[in-house]
């Protein structure tokens, strides 16, 4: 069982299938929450169907707490937000997921305990539960369909969580290209100007532009030596007759390779 301060701990309270309680645990891996708690599942605990949606996240499940009550889980935690998407008309203050995580890493920093509840499938949290928190915590959606199911609320504050913490690093990289020596791409524009003037392509009177644009069209890609050479097998593809014979171009003849 994780009892680790480092992230925030996800309430949920009497979730109604334990489907979702396995999707929500997916959503908390997904950014590396390590602490669930459960207000009285309504259909006991633990659950198979949980395991199931969980895609992996069963160290969450094994380790997710069972409480009675609202009261009892958040009972050794400094400070809890309530979520809900709509007004409570009570006297709290009301925060997004960015201002709420910001809070809840300056409160876990100073060594504190921070937990968030999430409400019934249905009707969500009750108003003497959203009593007991310090805030509520809700979402900018769409106002004409603000609901949101367990997992998609779970998973909006943990994407939050994660991205403030890794400072929205991506997992992996655009792939680095070497760009083509430019002898490389004129030798191409030549080849290629030459097979089009052959078959007619320019209009006397345009063709000093046109060569110009189709240049500047290659040229905004910053074109790698692969992409050279598999344009030009393009080009020498088709510009070869449509039945036997060899590449127009020689060069090209293994244009096309990756």
């Amino acid at each position: 069982m994780s009892t680790s301060p480092s992230t925030p701990v996800v309430i949920l309270v009497e979730p109604q299938m334990g489907e979702n309680i396995g999707m929500a645990a997916r959503a908390m891996a997904n950014f590396a929450l390590s602490e669930m708690r459960l207000v009285a599942p309504r259909d006991g605990w633990p659950n198979p169907a949980a395991t199931a949606t969980a895609a992996g996240a069963t160290h969450l499940l094994e380790g997710a707490r069972v409480f009675p009550d609202v009261r009892a889980a958040i009972a050794d935690l400094g400070l809890v937000y309530a979520t809900t998407a709509r007004e409570r008309g009570q006297m709290k203050r009301v925060v997004g997921p960015r201002e709420a995580v910001a809070e809840t890493r300056s409160a876990i920093g100073g060594g504190g305990r921070v937990g968030i509840l999430f409400g019934r499938e249905r009707e969500g949290l009750w108003n003497d539960e959203i009593a007991l928190a310090d805030a509520i915590l809700t979402y900018p959606v769409n106002p004409a369909f603000p609901s949101l199911n367990l997992a998609q609320a779970v998973l909006l504050v943990g994407y939050e969580w994660f991205s403030q913490g890794a400072g929205d690093a991506l997992p992996f990289a655009e792939v680095e290209r070497e760009p083509a020596p430019r002898e490389m791409v004129v030798s191409f524009f030549d080849f290629l100007e030459a097979e089009l003037e052959a078959r007619g392509f320019y209009p006397p009177e345009k063709k000093t532009t046109m060569t110009r644009n189709m240049r500047d069209m290659f040229l905004r890609r910053g074109l790698s030596e692969q992409e050279v050479r598999t344009f030009r097998g393009v080009a020498a593809t088709l510009m070869r007759p449509a039945r036997g014979g060899g590449p127009a171009d020689p060069e090209a003849a293994t244009g096309a390779e990756t």
